[in-house]
């Protein structure tokens, strides 16, 4: 089982090894198809192929070119109507010859949308037909039948892949558009999540003067239930921070810290950040200085709010 299971790998790495040295100018007119489509791409194929366009599809929306899927079959019973002269699409068929695929050949052409062909067979009905040919012929198939389409659909995913990604440079797609369309995901909060979007403020956001005791701030960051308050001057600016890390070090040379200044026992010029950088930025400054709480600044050092490791966690950034 293990010599048939690595010689099915073996097939499909060749399959896919071999589809680079098929790359030619129809390549490069397929990219600047898809990039100056006005209208979305379509991805239309049946069975195991189609379940590949599903994800070809789908990559391409994710990455910036809008793109849907249609299904060969539903396509002749209404779908088609989806279909628009602005659209490119991408026809999937091993052969080239799969019937509910080229029976939509002459609809297209009446339509007038833009067709590419991915498939394994240069002189099928498919190829002739549409205005770009991606050949994805492989030598063999992995199934032991030699039935099952295995290196074919490898060979068509990567061919799809390699389209979305050429698609990704030649349009400038950067990290900030792929977070925005998928900000349900890890990536998402770390590339769009701002600090000020989760920063405690307000009630929950202790910030008294350096001259109030220390019982007094004590008092304060028991009401705002945080772990440290902000001290500042008369001005308004941010001079220390009071943590309870800071409380007991104190306490352990005796009760009278309590009525001590804060100003005395603060920790001075702590580290700080901005509301506006990113929320995932906080969060290495805090394991990089092994801190737990960081006071959020505006640019005139005025403090507007206060960070905590448990805002991160609460936020699903760690």
């Amino acid at each position: 089982m293990l010599n048939k299971a690595k010689e099915v790998i073996k097939i499909e790495a060749q399959a896919i090894q071999a589809l680079a040295k098929k790359l030619d100018g129809d390549f490069v007119k397929a990219v600047d198809l898809i990039a100056k489509c006005q209208g979305r791409v379509i991805v239309a194929g049946m069975g195991k192929t189609g379940i590949i366009g599903r994800k070809i599809a789908a990559t391409l929306s994710s990455t910036g070119t809008p793109a849907i899927f249609m299904h060969s079959a539903e396509a002749v019973h209404g779908d088609l109507g989806q279909v628009t002269k602005a659209d490119v699409l991408i026809l999937i068929s091993s052969s080239g010859e799969t019937e509910e695929t080229t029976r939509l050949l002459p609809l297209l052409k009446k339509i007038g949308a833009k067709t590419i062909a991915v498939t394994g067979n240069r002189k099928s009905s498919l190829a002739k037909f549409s205005d770009v040919v991606l050949d994805v012929s492989v030598e063999k198939e992995g199934c032991p039948l030699g039935l099952a389409p295995m290196a074919s659909t490898t060979a068509t995913l990567v061919m799809g892949d390699a389209l979305a990604a050429c698609l990704i440079v030649k349009k400038g797609f950067r990290k900030e558009d792929f977070a925005f369309y998928h900000p349900g995901g890890a990536l998402g909060r770390r590339l769009l999540l701002k600090v000020e979007d989760i920063m405690r403020k307000g009630d929950h956001f202790p910030k008294v003067s350096e001259d109030r005791k220390v019982q007094e701030v004590l008092w304060a960051i028991t009401k705002a239930r945080c772990g440290s308050a902000c001290i500042v001057d008369k001005s308004g600016k941010l001079s220390g921070i009071f943590t309870d890390g800071d409380l007991r070090r104190h306490l352990e040379k005796g009760p009278e810290v309590l009525k001590k200044v804060v100003k005395t026992v603060m920790t001075t010029r702590p580290t700080t950040i901005t509301h506006h950088h990113l929320a995932a930025e906080a969060f290495a400054l805090l394991k990089e200085r092994k801190i737990d709480e960081i006071p959020v600044v505006d640019e005139k050092g005025k403090p507007v709010g206060l960070l905590d490791i448990q805002d991160l966690l609460k936020a699903g950034l760690i």
